[in-house]
């Protein structure tokens, strides 16, 4: 772990404060997921509900499709205590939808400490109970080494990532994991946006805004060759972190572990996650009330409900076995004619 300083807390933070929560949904699979993390917030942290805000896009200029949410799987998050705002996209829309967690950050309370998730996340623990400080912002390390890719005696590793940092006059210095060599990605601070906390939505959002489109718009001659989409957030969300004063999450902290498990798709979850998580999921998904909107959500009708999940795809895979990587997952899957989202 890297040591880093301390920020001040900010301001307006209420130390004993309760973090409200973000998630966007949309209609699709995503408000689908936005039911089962809501249904699982209830069932380990139900004082939280009225602190879950959920961004819902709505249809505009940058989203000419009509991508809210059916009015029954809205009226069952309302039911749940969850507030539903509209969220005007006014930078990114549906060419980019991940741009969707960035605006959506203008939605919450100033000043008050924020914790947000992707929707493909099943809540195990309650989340304001693992010892959080909001003060130093952090995001998920369940990643791997997607971005950048590297190009030899053209764009390094190091190269890219110190013109990033200088972009904004950022010092890359204090990010760097000396465990790692230079020439391997976990040298430098890279998260997965699937969650990242901290204390202000609105500051974090303000930079987060800034960074993406800025990256976007201009990527310069050493982003040239660089995919932006779909990684614009994650080359963005560590320079965000590190210019609010955080950095790598505690290894402790059991976000992706023992409190939350961020499955991406039903099949994976099926797939590769522990006994305890395929219970939750099927726990929280067994009031008939959710069960009826469900049911028309093939990954969740056949999986769950008729059982697939674990007649089929469950005995795939040897969960056991350290070589088993996503990738290997997802084409067996495909293979199997299990690939359903």
């Amino acid at each position: 772990m890297i040591p880093a300083a301390k920020p001040a807390p900010h301001p307006n933070l209420l130390p004993n404060l309760l973090p409200n929560l973000l998630i966007v949904a949309q209609n699709g699979r995503l408000h689908y997921e936005a039911l089962v993390f809501t249904a699982s917030l209830a069932a380990v942290a139900p004082h939280l509900l009225p602190r879950l805000y959920i961004a819902e896009p709505q249809p505009g200029p940058l989203w000419p499709q009509d991508p809210r949410m059916s009015a029954a799987i809205r009226d069952k998050l309302t039911e749940f205590g969850a507030k539903v705002l509209p969220l005007n996209s006014r930078h990114f829309g549906a060419d980019y939808p991940y741009g969707n967690k960035i605006e959506a950050l203008r939605l919450l309370p100033e000043g008050e400490p924020f914790l947000f998730f992707d929707t493909d996340t099943l809540l195990l623990q309650a989340p304001d109970a693992l010892g959080i400080d909001f003060t130093r912002p952090a995001a998920s390390v369940k990643v791997e080494g997607t971005w950048p890719e590297p190009q030899p005696y053209v764009a390094t590793l190091r190269a890219i990532w110190e013109t990033l940092y200088a972009r904004f006059s950022l010092d890359i210095t204090p990010t760097l994991d000396p465990r790692f060599s230079e020439d391997h990605w976990e040298h430098y601070l890279y998260f997965n946006a699937g969650w990242f906390y901290g204390p202000c939505p609105a500051r974090f959002g303000t930079t987060f805004t800034r960074f993406a489109t800025d990256i976007r718009d201009a990527p310069g001659a050493m982003l040239a060759a660089q995919r932006l989409d779909p990684w614009l957030d994650q080359i963005a969300l560590p320079l965000v972190i590190h210019a609010q004063g955080g950095g790598r999450p505690p290894a402790d902290l059991a976000l992706d572990g023992a409190a939350s498990c961020h499955y991406r798709a039903l099949p994976l979850l099926y797939a590769r996650e522990a006994e305890r998580v395929l219970d939750q999921l099927e726990a929280v998904t067994a009031d008939p009330g959710i069960r009826r909107l469900l049911r028309d959500w093939e990954p969740a009708k056949k999986l769950i409900y008729q059982g697939k999940g674990r007649q089929k795809i469950r005995p795939m895979f040897d969960r056991a076995d350290p070589a088993l990587r996503e990738n290997q997952i997802r084409k067996t899957l495909r293979n199997a004619g299990w690939w359903l989202r």
